[in-house]
């Protein structure tokens, strides 16, 4: 038997996913991209004698494509869009055909759905981008260990996308919007646009928005939700089906409220008089919003749980911000949308005079993206694939649960790649979670296999904390940046690394090696942040303790040997503030060392190397940094004082 290997790859990956001006844009281009890359594993696996072995096929996403699933269909991003597969009599241009037969299906479904109304002129710019936008790279190999080849083979890359005339896409770079207009012109391209949204299908209004202009594969990334479950294709020897995927996915904005939503539910379900202002809040906002209910198939844990009214629940984010509301470019009718407003101070100020203290909603939400260290280099190892496969599909398996745990939306979880969109108050704690699980899956199989097969692997993590008002492209931009360049390369890997991002511009970074970061199986950061905004109104850390704090700094730098001094610098100022009062007169410089003793080690800034034998020391920096104490301070006081 002449066993070969073969190896698949679909791109562009960036540029088709992280090219999104909302998160259902995000998670759509994801979820295509696995779906695709799914369908090409299904024809590999359909010719006799061939089988995917890295990464390990989602069974469950492979039988939905033939409408065979018997567990809940597949509802994020799963499959990665690069795979290796033993083959024997096989045909790669079977693959290469199944992807374009699929991407066409879905892409002829949109535009019979909505835009079979539209001239030739939207119909050659549809053709063209549809036609030529996927490049897909395959090679063969007799090298059961080569796992190089398709870099290789990549690197003889012929692709040239087309150039593109006329008025460009507001959500992917460089291609042409489907109205065909040469040159700016705000009548012809309202008038285009207005046609669209009048005469598409269900969902069209919230789907496009007004003045909203997309070329054919953005227009697809926002609508092939409502066609999916129509996709029923024949393919070579077996035919494609879609499902029902639903469309709700929570904004940016509804995610940074989500806590503050939780907090008012829990209010409406003892008082009467909050339910009947959350209603009036409601109706206000509903006809704000045309009648739709944008955020109707969020499945947010915190939210969830309410038996409530839905209609509370699925109001679109924007409505719970001042700024949104006061925002032109969001809501165009600034007549309703203070009419909104006034409902919205009203209701928070009703909680706030007679039930509990509550703030605004936090504008900043999270973005969570993980990747595993140095598997890569271990994959060309034979003894140790099988584990990494199982490993990896474990890990994927159980992603989805503990997002959800943590109030957040999973846009994708596949091989050692994670991505997610959560509530300020729960992205630390998930990234923890998550690192938990896969070193403990890790852990678990090592303890199952030789010492050759053993795998030594981590993965570290990018939490960046962004404004709603940032545009979405930048801060997964940045997301990469993070993770790539300060947790791995800066950090040494097995490393979190933050940021926090206000409107747009970075206030701080902070970042630390896994190993240093957790105590008792808490961040040290979330830990602190938690003690900070307890003990009173304002936390412990108090602006005026803060802000001197960063003059303070300045006298710190380097630090002397012990770092004494820093102790008893920041304890004498913490002091001065007023926060040691509760405590008796003998014990409150005690009391402020044990205060700013954890805050000043975060403030130090420590190193992960691994010598010759993979052995991890840490260094230490001589210097510290006031980010920490910051990043304590937008933690404890959630981003809303920053």
């Amino acid at each position: 038997m002449d066993i070969r290997y073969f190896h698949f790859s679909i791109a562009p990956v960036q540029g088709f996913i992280a090219q999104a001006r909302r998160t259902r844009d995000f998670w759509a281009g994801s979820f295509i991209l696995s779906w695709l890359s799914a369908v090409a594993m299904q024809a590999v696996e359909k010719q006799d004698g061939c089988e995917i072995i890295f990464p390990k096929p989602d069974d469950n996403f492979l039988l939905w494509l033939e409408g065979k699933g018997k567990k809940p269909a597949p509802e994020h991003g799963s499959v990665p869009n690069r795979f290796k597969a033993c083959v024997n009599d096989f045909d790669p241009q079977v693959v290469v055909d199944a992807v374009n037969t699929a991407w066409k299906a879905l892409a002829d479904k949109v535009y019979e759905g909505d835009l079979m109304t539209v001239d030739e002129k939207t119909k050659s710019i549809w053709d063209r981008q549809v036609g030529t936008y996927w490049e897909l790279s395959w090679v063969v190999s007799d090298d059961a260990e080569d796992s190089s080849a398709l870099d290789v083979r990549k690197n003889w890359r012929s692709y040239l996308p087309p150039d593109e005339a006329g008025v460009k896409c507001m959500m992917m770079d460089g291609w042409q919007e489907l109205s065909g207009v040469l040159r700016p012109n705000a009548d012809e391209l309202t008038t285009f646009w207005k046609k669209i949204r009048d005469k598409g299908k269900t969902g069209i209004k919230s789907d496009l928005r007004v003045n909203e202009h997309l070329c054919a594969i953005a227009f697809i990334k926002r609508r092939f939700v409502r066609y999916f479950d129509q996709v029923n294709q024949p393919m070579n020897g077996w035919t494609l089906k879609g499902w029902k995927v639903e469309a709700g996915r929570p904004s940016v904005a509804y995610m940074a409220a989500v806590h503050w939503l939780k907090n008012v539910l829990i209010q409406a379900r003892h008082y009467p008089d909050v339910e009947t202002q959350l209603w009036r809040f409601h109706d206000a906002a509903i006809k704000l919003t045309e009648g739709n209910y944008n955020e109707w198939g969020n499945q947010i844990a915190c939210i969830k749980e309410f038996d409530t009214s839905h209609k509370w629940k699925a109001l679109d984010g924007n409505v719970f911000f001042e700024s949104a509301l006061e925002n032109t470019n969001i809501y165009d009718d600034q007549v309703q949308a203070g009419l909104v407003l006034d409902e919205l101070k009203a209701l928070q100020k009703l909680i706030g005079q007679e039930k509990i203290a509550l703030k605004p909603a936090t504008p900043f939400y999270a973005v969570l993206m993980m990747d595993g260290d140095s598997l890569g280099k271990q994959m060309s190892d034979a003894d140790k694939q099988p584990a990494i496969t199982k490993g990896l599909g474990d890990f994927t398996a159980s992603v989805s649960d503990l997002v959800k745990e943590k109030n957040g939306f999973l846009i994708y979880a596949g091989g050692d790649d994670v991505l997610a969109i959560l509530p300020l108050e729960d992205a630390l704690s998930c990234a923890l979670a998550i690192r938990e699980k896969y070193a403990s899956i890790f852990a678990g199989l090592n303890k199952s296999v030789s010492e050759e097969a053993k795998v030594s692997t981590s993965i570290s993590a990018a939490v960046v904390f962004a404004h709603i008002k940032m545009p979405l492209t930048k801060v997964l931009k940045n997301a990469h940046e993070l993770l790539d360049v300060v947790a791995k390369e800066t950090y040494g890997r097995d490393a979190l690394a933050v940021r926090v991002w206000k409107s747009g511009n970075q206030i701080l970074e902070w970042a630390r090696p896994w190993d240093c970061a957790i105590e008792n199986g808490q961040l040290v950061l979330d830990g602190l942040a938690e003690k900070f905004a307890s003990d009173d109104e304002d936390g412990q850390l108090s602006n005026k303790f803060l802000y001197k704090i960063r003059e303070r700094f300045e006298l710190l730098n380097p630090l002397n040997e012990s770092g004494v001094s820093a102790v008893d610098l920041m304890a004498a100022e913490y002091f001065s503030s007023g926060l040691c009062e509760p405590y008796p007169m003998v014990n409150k410089m005690e009391h402020a060392k044990t205060v700013v003793r954890p805050l000043l080690e975060q403030c130090r800034p420590i190193y992960r190397k691994l010598d010759d034998t993979n052995t991890a020391t840490f260094e230490r920096s001589d210097s510290i940094f006031v980010d920490a104490a910051l990043l304590i301070r937008f933690l404890a006081q959630k981003g809303v004082a920053v």
